[in-house]
């Protein structure tokens, strides 16, 4: 895969906090961005898809009933 590169400001601290990282776990601070990037789009990506999938359910009109919605309220009470 082509790598290309950018430019990403932070404030001192978090530079100097992965700076430190880096040389604990012997990785180069852009292999610790890559994976942290990963890490993000992996979260939101699954936010939106089940967001996405909420919204198509909601469309076709695929709601629980009054007594599931009771019961599933009732199991984390």
């Amino acid at each position: 895969m082509a790598r290309e590169a950018i430019t990403v400001r932070m404030d001192a601290e978090k530079r100097a906090a992965l700076d430190a990282l880096a040389r604990a776990t012997d990785r180069d601070r852009s292999y610790l961005i890559n994976e942290a990037v990963d890490a993000y789009l992996a979260v939101h990506r699954w936010q939106i898809a089940h967001i996405e999938e909420g919204l198509r359910q909601a469309e076709a009109g695929e709601f629980a009933t009054g007594e599931e919605v009771t019961a599933a309220y009732a199991r984390w009470r």
